[in-house]
């Protein structure tokens, strides 16, 4: 039987793998000419076209919670910031290599940490 230990770790590292491919796969697009915004766009997409099925599975026997006005705006808010900060990334990506890319996705715990200590 395998542990629910290892089942973390396996999906950790095909975490990083995918993350790794994708990075790589977007400096390959941009140096053939594709838009930053487009490639943006379509990583959403896939994104979507995989959330979107899970949680009809997950709420297919009960209704979902109804949202709330502020928590749907927050929701919009953080959509928005999290494309910003995506197209930002991916434009560094575009004048960088795809291994820094990969090394700075590896740094947030450590700039949350210092984050936590300073405030």
């Amino acid at each position: 039987m395998v542990s629910e230990g290892a089942i973390v770790t396996a999906a950790m590292v095909a975490a990083q793998f995918l993350e790794m491919g994708s990075n790589t796969l977007l400096k390959s697009a941009t140096n053939d000419g594709m838009s930053i915004f487009v490639f943006t766009f379509y990583s959403n997409l896939l994104a979507l076209c995989f959330l979107l099925p899970s949680t009809f599975f997950y709420y297919r026997k009960r209704a979902p919670p109804p949202i709330p006005t502020s928590i749907f705006f927050r929701m919009f808010l953080l959509s928005c910031l999290s494309t910003t900060v995506q197209i930002l990334m991916n434009t560094g990506i575009g004048y960088s290599s795809p291994t820094l890319a990969s090394a700075m996705i590896d740094l947030v715990p450590a700039f949350t940490f210092i984050l936590a200590v300073i405030s």
